[in-house]
């Protein structure tokens, strides 16, 4: 297993590499192409090439022609096979913690919870990939809140570190009218107000967490964005009587989360070494007037 780790490593870092020379390429074609169309002069610093490139542009579908990245292929097999979740948490939990991921164990569907007990996080991660697990949720506490939750995306990354706040358990949410058991549908997914590159990039790295859910399936998960906080809410809604009328009905846990770090492809919690890809830096003099989400 561990040969096996090293070469697909090595084969990422080789595509990796591959990456700069081949958007550079790109460019060089789309300024080549645009010149034809709009019947400009090829750009001079291209004349030299313009046979090589032109050949190349004749024989390429402009729609398939984008260089990929290393990100393109992170959730290639997620339409194959449904996500396979295993939940845990810091060491020495608190009754609160135990509670919350409990009920979080609910919220994603193939979701195991284990005991993390005296276990390196780093030998939970290689039984997990060993064992086809596509996600690890890691969830922390401070002084017996829960306080932070890490996504790490099995076989190499990438892994999302969230701060947790304003956490509701299913069990204190006020109206407990007809709460029952949980739903265990596949759940619809809401992504609201994720607008930038790095939203889009937050909302797959969420979305993904979930299974396809049938056409029929009356349970919703919702992420919304508002000023960066990631408002995760659990409904249930019911068909009622008369045309459009639907009654909708929070079933919890009902949670913030703030996104404050995420670290390339081999960036899991295994490999110190991991580049990251953006960390919230929240001293700088313009952090409070961008929004990043």
């Amino acid at each position: 297993m561990l040969r096996r780790n090293v070469r697909l490593r090595r084969e990422y870092l080789y595509r990796k590499s591959l990456e700069g020379n081949e958007r550079v390429l790109y460019e060089k074609k789309r300024k080549v192409r645009e010149a034809l169309q709009d019947g400009k002069p090829i750009p001079t610093e291209l004349r030299n090439e313009e046979v090589a490139l032109r050949s190349q542009i004749d024989l390429e579908d402009v729609n398939t022609a984008v260089p990929t990245t290393h990100i393109d292929d992170e959730y290639a097999f997620a339409d194959e096979k449904d996500p396979k979740i295993m939940l845990t948490t810091s060491r020495d939990p608190s009754a609160p913690l135990k509670k919350f991921v409990k009920e979080l164990s609910t919220v994603f569907p193939n979701a195991q919870r284990i005991n993390r007990g005296g276990q390196v996080i780093s030998d939970i991660i290689d039984a997990c990939r060993s064992h086809d697990y596509t996600d690890v949720i890691l969830v922390h506490e401070h002084r017996g809140v829960p306080a932070g939750l890490t996504v790490y995306h099995l076989p190499f990354g990438p892994t999302a570190c969230f701060s947790l706040l304003n956490v509701v358990t299913r069990h204190e949410i006020k109206d407990k009218k007809g709460l029952g058991t949980m739903p265990e549908a596949y759940p619809h997914i809401i992504l609201n107000n994720f607008s930038t590159k790095l939203g889009e990039r937050t909302s797959n790295i969420l979305k993904h967490l979930f299974p396809v859910p049938k056409p029929d399936a009356e349970r919703i998960v919702s992420f919304s964005n508002n000023s960066d906080y990631i408002e995760f809410r659990h409904h249930i809604y019911n068909k009622r009587a008369g045309p459009n009328s639907v009654e909708m009905k929070e079933i919890g846990p009902r949670f913030d989360l703030r996104l404050y770090q995420i670290k390339l492809k081999l960036g899991t919690v295994d490999q110190a070494e991991a580049q990251i890809e953006w960390v919230f830096k929240p001293y700088m003099n313009t952090t409070k007037r961008r929004k990043f989400l």
